[in-house]
């Protein structure tokens, strides 16, 4: 029976300092594959940073000038795609012969929007999936993904989905994801709560899938000292405290929860538990009563207006990967 050792690196971001957080997740990786692992997950927002704690100087009605430059201060931080620091993580993935699943923020014009990005072993750019409901005040500094961008992407020995954060509680949008076969679902979060192991193993058994989530670990030392997050500027105060965690389609934990620290866990799957789990519930097959229920699933890109009236195809050089699930009743054309 075939077996697969993945890993999902649990580190905090350097705030504003894109180039020192790549060097970072380069070193993590080099870890996690140094332990066997083929398959490596970082979490959410994690080039481009998760700024837990601060408000942009937002009130209803009104912004701050304070506020628009720390903004400036971030937008500054993400990445483009493709772009250098997505080549460097390609170029380690092929060095490394790993597939990647990294949390980004990435500009899109004049909109940053929260990404995974996934890198093949032969270091190509997969695909990629922009998180479709940013949560709270993320809505002020992230813009919404689409249907575009929800990829299945086939390793050759199973196939890869992600869902960031809360958009693990989508139904629908989890119901999507089952129908394209995922079999390992990748959760980069930020969701430190003990609560969201029970999500996670949740999305395990309803998906008859292996969960790999890899949460944040933040202090607020790793923000710039003129950054003042309302949770106070004491250097040891913990932003964001991890909860990472691998889970096999039984609800079985196989690694983690792991929090108070930074660290990679590792863990070696049986492939054969996904037949063994879908025996007797197979979300999207056997289970499903499609006589009963359809889903719908708009799955073309939302260009911008001006383009839209230009009549120019959307295509930001990115490959979708989109795995359709042609001829499901489940996730029509």
């Amino acid at each position: 029976m075939s077996r697969l050792t993945v890993a999902v690196v649990q580190a905090g971001s350097c705030l504003f300092d894109t180039a020192r957080t790549l060097a970072k997740a380069q070193a993590l990786i080099r870890q996690a594959a140094a332990t066997g692992a083929r398959v490596v997950v970082l979490p959410e927002a994690f080039l481009g940073g998760y700024p837990k704690g601060l408000d942009f100087g937002v009130t209803v009605g009104a912004r701050s000038a304070a506020g628009r430059e720390q903004f400036r201060r971030y937008f500054e931080s993400a990445i483009d795609v493709p772009g250098p620091e997505s080549e460097a993580l390609g170029a380690l993935a092929g060095e490394l012969g790993v597939h990647l699943v990294v949390g980004v923020v990435e500009r899109g014009g004049g909109t940053l929007y929260c990404t995974a990005l996934f890198f093949g072993p032969d270091g190509a750019l997969l695909g990629k999936h922009r998180k479709l409901m940013p949560t709270g005040l993320e809505r002020l500094i992230w813009g919404f993904g689409d249907g575009s961008t929800m990829p299945a992407v086939d390793t050759g020995e199973v196939r890869l989905g992600a869902a960031i954060c809360w958009e693990n509680y989508m139904p629908l949008f989890r119901t999507a994801m089952y129908s394209k076969g995922v079999e390992l679902w990748c959760a980069p979060t930020v969701d430190d709560r003990p609560v969201w192991q029970s999500t996670m193993t949740h999305v395990a058994l309803e998906g008859r899938c292996f969960v790999l989530s890899a949460c944040q670990y933040l202090r607020r030392a790793a923000l710039p000292d003129d950054v003042h997050p309302v949770q106070g500027d004491d250097p040891d105060t913990v932003l964001i405290n991890g909860g990472s965690v691998i889970i096999s389609p039984l609800g079985e934990v196989l690694a983690g929860p792991l929090r108070d620290a930074e660290g990679v866990l590792t863990a070696e799957l049986d492939l054969g538990e996904l037949a063994r789990a879908r025996f007797d519930f197979d979300v999207t097959g056997h289970y499903a009563r499609p006589d009963v229920f359809t889903l719908l699933v708009d799955d073309r890109a939302k260009p911008p207006a001006s383009r839209m009236r230009e009549g120019t195809p959307y295509d930001d050089g990115v490959p979708s990967n989109s795995g359709r699930g042609l001829g499901d009743p489940l996730h029509p054309r």
